[in-house]
């Protein structure tokens, strides 16, 4: 006659018609319910939040959650609207990602506590998405992308700096042992010549050292000639030099005179 008798279970019943009907049928699945909420952070950014909460209803409280509430689902959307609008505001953007959990952590609390008196459980509740403005997402995107270029612009410095250092060492002891080649070619080249004029003042009769000296002058001459010709060699110029007799007279005169000066004053500095 319109007053709560009983929950009817799953399955066949029989009903005292007209004493009795059916008022209503109560799922007793979990159900989802999706709560959209714009909010702004601590540093005055709008955000979005979606929130998905997943409740049931208590099977001994049948009767409390259909006789209590008249829309549940507005209950519950009008709870969340309150723990989000009075939580994220106390957060930066950066830290309201950071916290998702643990706003949702304080939703499921608030409800699990304010819905049980209406027969109703919160299983679970998920902050599914945090969505700012799209012209905050772009300047964080490009925060985002300066940050990595400029440390990619720092690498780069790093390795272009590696990369001389090394170059200049790698210079420095090419010289060097370029200048140990030099150093040691003509020692080896007056060592020659010494004993090549010892050699031939010994075995020739009649000659002096600087008979020898003039052979060996117009001998390189003549293999210089030779070579310029040939030009087979890499580091061949292209050389104008006199050809006349008497150039080669004067040539051998001039060269005579520097290599016995030079000669000189090694066998003074060797003894």
């Amino acid at each position: 006659m319109g007053k709560y008798s009983h929950n009817a279970p799953a399955g066949f019943t029989c009903l005292k018609w007209p004493l009795e009907s059916i008022v209503s049928v109560l799922s007793l699945k979990i159900t989802e319910t999706v709560v959209t909420c714009d909010t702004k952070t601590k540093d005055n950014v709008f955000v979005r939040v979606i929130v998905s909460v997943l409740y049931k209803v208590v099977t001994e409280k049948v009767a409390s959650a259909y006789y209590r509430l008249t829309d549940p689902r507005s209950q519950i959307q009008s709870y969340v609207f309150d723990v989000i609008r009075s939580s994220v505001p106390r957060l930066d953007l950066d830290d309201a990602f950071a916290s998702k959990a643990d706003v949702a952590d304080a939703v499921r609390t608030q409800l699990s506590t304010l819905m049980a008196d209406f027969g109703y459980e919160i299983k679970d509740v998920l902050i599914t998405d945090l969505e700012p403005d799209p012209m905050v997402k772009r300047a964080m995107n490009q925060i985002n992308a300066e940050q990595r270029k400029r440390e990619a612009a720092s690498f780069n410095a790093d390795a272009a700096k590696i990369l001389q250092v090394k170059s200049a060492e790698a210079d420095a002891e090419s010289k060097y042992l370029s200048g140990l080649g030099v150093a040691r070619q003509r020692k080896a080249v007056v060592d020659g010549l010494k004993e090549s004029v010892t050699e031939f003042t010994n075995n020739v009769g009649g000659s002096t050292s600087s008979d020898v000296m003039d052979l060996l002058l117009v001998t390189q001459y003549f293999d210089t000639l030779r070579d310029v010709g040939k030009g087979t060699s890499a580091n061949v110029n292209t050389m104008f030099l006199p050809h006349g007799p008497h150039a080669v007279s004067e040539l051998r005169k001039s060269l005579h005179t520097s290599f016995m000066t030079n000669l000189t004053n090694i066998d003074k500095f060797a003894s």
